[in-house]
């Protein structure tokens, strides 16, 4: 066993355990934290298999921006606290699934291709991302600016007022000077 296999089961194992933390964490918040552990150490096992065009898009695609973009949902609609409600049955029933579908991709793999390596043939890293970032890189460009309209309108619902008037009693923190004129008011 050399030193890059003992770094992959390393990394292999803290991305396991961070994944076994994001889906039994009882806050939405934290499970969302852990799914970020989980993805960069997903790249880091990618980077010590020498795939490091797949860590980057890794990276790039899932821990900057979908798990950044379910960030910001929590935090908009301010729901990241709430516990989530889960009987054991469910959680049982969710745990043998997922052992089940562990076992059967498992087999499969092992009986397609046993215990011996695999060559890997196609293009290498760089004709990749010479195509990805030269030829391909326009349609990535607009999905971009989509999420980024995406994030505005999201902020723009957020803070627009309910039922077409700013009623300060519907704020979750008054600002300082209503709460002055509710003062004098008593």
């Amino acid at each position: 066993m050399s030193g890059l296999d003992v770094l992959f089961c390393a990394v292999g194992l803290v991305t396991a355990g961070a994944a076994l933390l994001a889906v039994s964490s009882r806050q939405v918040l934290h499970a969302a934290l852990w799914l970020v552990v989980t993805l960069g150490g997903l790249a880091g096992c990618y980077l010590v298999l020498g795939a490091e065009l797949v860590a980057l898009v890794q990276l790039l695609v899932y821990v900057g921006a979908v798990v950044v973009l379910v960030l910001f949902a929590l935090m908009l609609t301010r729901s990241g606290g709430v516990p989530v409600v889960t009987s054991v049955p469910q959680r049982v029933a969710a745990g043998l699934v997922g052992g089940g579908t562990t076992v059967v991709l498992g087999g499969a793999l092992l009986s397609a291709f046993g215990w011996g390596s695999v060559p890997v043939d196609g293009a290498g890293n760089e004709a990749v991302a010479a195509t990805i970032f030269g030829t391909d890189v326009w349609p990535f460009e607009l999905l971009s600016v989509l999420l980024l309209t995406a994030l505005v309108a999201a902020v723009a619902v957020a803070r627009a007022p309910v039922g077409g008037q700013d009623d300060p009693s519907h704020r979750p923190d008054p600002p300082p000077e209503v709460e002055a004129v509710q003062g004098e008011d008593a």
